[in-house]
């Protein structure tokens, strides 16, 4: 198995315990139904916030639909906590820390200055990344993803919003609380992945070399929300400002919640019959309720593929009947000539889970992909040059402000309208001007 070591950065120890009176914030990364994210500080332990981290905080006084929210918050600890220590990951979180107050739930993660994909993507100037630069975050996705699945966890919730840039350029993923532990499926059939289409030709791990440089050419999303959708948490990432010049409209994903319609199938590993994820990502299965498993996930892949190249998701219609009704019977349309990138999509756009590409031997089977042909996977972390690298300036966050009292944020949210909610320092333009992702 091709594990990445682990990046070359600083990280915040998961032992770090957390004083909820001593945080401070520097500011609002991302609100959403279940909670609010900051930026904090220790004010006692770190007073000049030069290792500021992402706190999400949910006031049980406000939780919606009290016990699933409660319990989605505590999964995702839960999972965060799996993450940490041996089972950490160079391209996953890990908990920094958790706490519980009688009004709180809260719990840190490392910060990533660099926004989500989403947000990166609307930098470019036509609105899609390279196929090199695809393969790059592609890459380093599959390898998390891999990583999860190995731990028994399906993800659930790929897509643009949920993939952040770390400080050192390299991605991870966030949002947990749709995920969920499947028993593996047992494969006694293993099918090469060259045996169903002349573009999968299994590359040599031992002679694959790194050719990211080689690429330069560019190639050329909305769910609507029903009365089981929950808005996506907006994840860690800085709030663009209201002047930006990319005329960029943060995407409103609504996500499908878990709603068990069956009772859980066990045919040689488990399956999940709950109706969850983002419209636009959902896989074919779960539109049909049939039950479904790791594999949902190389679906997302596919659409995410999709969008990093074109734009737009694949199936994306007028509304949520038209939307399921494409990702159930029509076929990804591409532009421009076939090749190995549009290959790799529609194989990973496989109506049927179990002829998807990733079915049957999971990661190794799309790392086999003739796309990723020439990529040294164990190396992925030791790219010094990736697509985009946040600049310093965008995390010195802290020196032009004294910061908040997360109780006191909550307590003006509560204000009657005549004593308006102190606000929070917003990121200024400078952080967010001229940040095309420049080739590599």
């Amino acid at each position: 198995m091709d594990t990445p070591p682990p990046p070359k950065q600083q990280k915040q120890s998961s032992s770090t315990e957390l004083d909820f009176d001593n945080l401070r914030a520097i500011k609002v990364l991302g609100k959403g139904a279940m909670g609010t994210v900051f930026l904090v500080h220790d004010r006692v332990a770190d007073p000049c916030a030069r290792t500021p981290y992402a706190l999400k905080v949910v006031e049980k006084s406000t939780l919606h639909m009290k016990f699933e929210a409660d319990r989605r918050a505590r999964w995702e600890i839960q999972v965060l906590t799996k993450l940490s220590g041996r089972n950490s990951h160079p391209f996953l979180p890990h908990l920094i820390s958790s706490l519980e107050t009688q009004d709180f739930l809260a719990w840190a993660v490392p910060f990533c200055s660099g926004g989500d994909l989403n947000v990166l993507r609307y930098r470019q100037h036509d609105r899609v990344f390279s196929p090199a630069v695809v393969r790059f975050y592609l890459a380093e996705i599959v390898c998390a993803l891999e990583h999860l699945h190995e731990m028994g966890i399906v993800y659930r919730d790929l897509k643009p919003e949920n993939i952040l840039i770390q400080q050192s350029g390299h991605v991870t993923l966030t949002d947990f609380d749709l995920s969920r532990t499947l028993r593996k499926r047992t494969v006694k059939t293993i099918l090469s992945s060259a045996d169903h289409h002349h573009f999968d030709q299994p590359a040599n791990p031992q002679s694959l070399a790194l050719s990211l440089d080689t690429q330069k050419k560019h190639r050329h999303r909305h769910p609507i929300p029903h009365r089981f959708d929950r808005r996506n948490l907006t994840r860690w990432l800085p709030t663009l400002p209201s002047n930006d010049k990319t005329g960029l409209k943060k995407t409103k994903s609504a996500r499908v919640s878990p709603v068990s319609r069956r009772k859980l199938s066990f045919s040689n590993g488990e399956r999940s019959n709950s109706f969850v994820g983002t419209e636009e990502y959902v896989s074919p299965e779960v539109v049909r309720g049939d039950g479904h498993e790791f594999s949902v996930d190389w679906w997302a892949l596919g659409i995410l593929t999709y969008e990093m190249s074109y734009g737009t998701t694949p199936f994306k219609g007028k509304n949520r009947k038209e939307t399921f009704r494409n990702i159930l019977s029509k076929k990804p349309e591409f532009v421009g000539k076939r090749n190995e990138l549009t290959d790799l999509i529609e194989r990973l756009l496989e109506k049927d889970p179990t002829k998807r590409l990733g079915y049957q031997r999971g990661a190794r089977e799309i790392k086999e992909h003739v796309f990723f042909k020439g990529l040294r996977w164990d190396l992925l972390t030791e790219v010094l040059r990736p697509p985009f690298i946040p600049a310093r300036d965008d995390t010195n966050l802290t020196e032009t402000t004294e910061g908040v009292d997360i109780r006191e944020y909550f307590q003006n949210l509560k204000a009657p309208p005549s004593l308006p909610p102190s606000r929070l320092p917003s990121p200024s333009s400078e952080c967010h001007r001229s940040m095309s992702l420049k080739e590599f």
